[in-house]
């Protein structure tokens, strides 16, 4: 007979969303979130093969995992990346978006 306990749902999303290939590199990118100091940004630059927006992709989802806001910025080859808020980031500039005409 098996051994029934309940859990947090939290908890079993946790444990359930971060295994096999995906998981990987989920766990990766969110690593990268958590060095993240105050008054700091990281810097990534994708292997051979590596597109600047499966960076992005990959970054927003780790971030929306930890509950955390990323600013994200590409240059050229590489992504540079800040938490929303965080001291001494560069203020983010929002186009506002134009009336529409009736």
């Amino acid at each position: 007979m098996p051994n029934f306990e309940l859990v947090p749902l939290d908890e079993a999303e946790r444990n359930t969303k971060l295994i096999g290939k995906r998981g990987a590199i989920m766990r990766e990118y969110i690593g990268y979130i958590e060095q993240l100091e105050d008054g700091h940004a990281g810097k990534l630059q994708g292997s051979e093969g590596e597109s600047t927006a499966a960076i992005r992709r990959r970054l927003g989802s780790a971030s929306k995992y930890l509950g955390k806001e990323l600013v994200m910025q590409r240059v050229g080859d590489q992504v540079y990346f800040w938490e929303e808020g965080s001291p001494d980031a560069p203020k983010r500039r929002r186009r506002r978006r134009k009336a529409k005409a009736s």
